[in-house]
């Protein structure tokens, strides 16, 4: 479990679409071989740890599902650690397991050194938003600021700009998505309530 909080920026070291490196020094304090470390978001496992770097295996789920496939040496990522019962809950709780990868469709600065990012969400994804809800996009944690159809606005403000890779969005980029895990449990639960069509319906003798 994480919260959505960055706490540093790496650098891919190496990428073939099955191993990942990636070149980090906070992220790889206290994480052993076997722990979880968010990658853009999604919760990876450390493979091995070398000099000053910590390497991941991707499997094809996380190939099809997430953006870790399109990385290249050199490019930055958002790292975060999990979550401990003594950390603070400064996002909110996000589980690292990436429900779609939206696309970045307009970038604008916000006239007070932050900036409006507007994301396409994959279909099907946008009913699991809400106005002042949470979502987190490539592994930040984001209040969502406003909604059109199938895209929804989120606000930069600079420390997020500086401290993680939305810094450096563009249009047409790739982001993966999480939405609030509460949502999708809610929508279970309502779904689950309903009963199948012509339940209950039988004959009376």
């Amino acid at each position: 479990m994480f919260t959505g909080i960055v706490e540093e920026l790496g650098e891919v070291a190496a990428a073939d679409g099955r191993r990942l490196v990636v070149r980090c020094r906070t992220a790889r304090e206290g994480s052993e071989v076997g722990a979880s470390v968010a990658v853009n978001g999604v919760c990876l496992t450390v493979a091995d740890r070398p000099e000053r770097a910590l390497a991941f295996d991707l499997s094809p789920e996380t190939l099809d599902r997430t953006s870790l496939g399109r990385l290249r040496p050199g490019d930055p990522v958002n790292l975060e650690r999990p979550v401990t019962l003594l950390t603070r809950l400064g996002g909110h709780l996000v589980q690292g397991h990436v429900d779609g990868v939206g696309e970045v469709a307009d970038v604008r600065p916000d006239g007070a050194g932050g900036a409006v990012l507007t994301v396409r969400a994959p279909e099907g994804l946008a009913r699991y938003l809400a106005e002042k809800g949470s979502v987190t996009v490539d592994g930040v944690s984001l209040t969502v600021a406003g909604l059109q159809g199938d895209a929804f606005r989120v606000a930069l403000v600079p420390h997020t700009l500086r401290a993680t890779t939305l810094g450096t969005a563009r249009p047409g980029d790739s982001v993966n998505l999480e939405v609030d895990v509460i949502a999708k449990y809610v929508e279970r639960l309502l779904v689950g309530a309903v009963p199948a069509a012509g339940a209950g319906r039988g004959r009376r003798g």
